[in-house]
């Protein structure tokens, strides 16, 4: 997640969901937020939606406006966590180094904040690590690592993780990855909630 990018039309779809999930199961939220640093870049910037309220707002409109107030002067994942929209959800927003001994520190302090929490939601930059930028290398922080996910999970938590989709047959990916997730966690259950781009 880049501070960059935040409160996009993805944004609101995720917030919309642990809201919804929040809602429908009384589990305590915890938001490893995954911060990577801004680059400038705004290949990203799809914050279109919040100039159409009669077409988004209905969704979800205490959240539509809490992004419509803070994307003019402030776009940073504070933003959620400065406000009540996620109840009592616990927040660790460090940036994730990509060396790896300052990402395993980085990592026991996500386990000490977020130790409380029923359901993980992480939201890293890309996804679930791949082959080719393994832990250690350059932008190895956009991905998380499954071993990380493994300890998490061990430790009784719930997980909800970001991923963007490859370009590959959609069905086919989500497959691939929800087996990957399976086999790393030993969950019984993997399920997955998609849109038209994640």
């Amino acid at each position: 997640m880049k501070n960059q990018y935040f409160g996009d039309i993805n944004d609101y779809r995720k917030y919309g969901l642990l809201r919804a999930v929040r809602d429908a199961s009384g589990l305590r939220l915890g938001v490893w937020w995954m911060l990577t640093p801004d680059d400038g870049r705004d290949d990203g910037n799809f914050v279109a939606y919040l100039t159409q309220p009669h077409r988004w707002r209905q969704f979800d409109p205490p959240l539509f406006d809490l992004l419509a107030a803070a994307l003019p002067t402030r776009r940073e994942v504070a933003v959620i966590s400065d406000s009540d929209l996620l109840g009592d959800a616990l927040f660790e927003d460090t940036v994730v180094p990509d060396g790896r001994a300052a990402r395993e520190a980085a990592f026991d302090l996500v386990q000490e904040k977020l130790a409380h929490a029923d359901l993980i939601f992480v939201d890293p930059d890309n996804g679930l690590e791949i082959a080719s930028c393994p832990p250690g290398r350059k932008n190895s922080s956009k991905y998380v690592l499954r071993g990380e996910l493994a300890t998490l999970f061990a430790r009784g938590q719930s997980l909800l993780v970001y991923q963007h989709f490859r370009r590959e047959e959609r069905d086919s990916f989500i497959a691939r990855v929800a087996a990957s997730l399976q086999a790393t966690t030993g969950a019984s259950e993997v399920s997955c909630f998609r849109t038209a781009c994640q």
